[in-house]
């Protein structure tokens, strides 16, 4: 007796392909392994959506990881910049408004160079941070530094590039994960002040 096979249905064909066509995107995608995708480090600076994955990787720096900040943090071996942005006071404020500036809290020992990190920066915030990082390193260009600011932050990015490409510092160290990363593994935090 010769059955003949039931066909499958249109349905359960197109739930196949569509299966395998995950599939393959899955496998084809630039990933870390974790299920994040891989961001490319671009040529020049992030210019605008600075709280976005950032890449996993900056030509030049070394990448450090929470347990690598704490080790240096611990040593006092670097000098941690917070680059973080500080909100800026709207200029159409009624009068008599009374604005206080958002907490920002770091890591201890930190200096908070804010706004530094923009992809463009005007020659008056360019000449700030020029010279507060020559000021802190008392002019030495292999001073170790480690730049950061939160999580998913081009901030740090940008001006962890720039110290490198634009000052001539040698020894960056960029913390990607930031203080966000610092306080998920519990260590301690305090209050920063701008550097003015």
């Amino acid at each position: 007796m010769n059955r003949r096979r039931p066909e499958p249905s249109l349905s359960r064909l197109a739930w196949l392909g569509m299966a395998g066509l995950a599939a393959v995107l899955y496998v084809l995608s630039p990933t870390t392994g974790r299920g994040e995708t891989l961001v490319p480090e671009p040529d020049g600076y992030r210019m605008d959506e600075f709280r976005a994955p950032t890449p996993a990787t900056l030509k030049g720096a070394r990448v450090i990881d929470t347990a690598e900040a704490a080790r240096l943090w611990r040593a006092k071996s670097a000098l941690f910049i917070d680059v973080m942005p500080r909100d800026v006071k709207p200029a159409n404020l009624p009068a008599g408004t009374l604005w206080r500036d958002k907490r920002r809290d770091h890591l201890p020992g930190s200096v908070w160079l804010p706004n530094v990190g923009y992809g463009a920066l005007s020659a008056e915030m360019d000449g700030y941070f020029r010279t507060r990082l020559g000021a802190l390193t008392e002019g030495r260009r292999d001073a170790a530094l480690v730049i950061y600011c939160q999580t998913d932050c081009w901030m740090s990015w940008n001006a962890a590039k720039r110290a490198l490409e634009e000052y001539g510092y040698s020894n960056i160290a960029w913390y990607p994960a930031g203080s966000d990363g610092w306080a998920k593994a519990g260590l301690p935090l305090e209050r920063g002040r701008p550097v003015p």
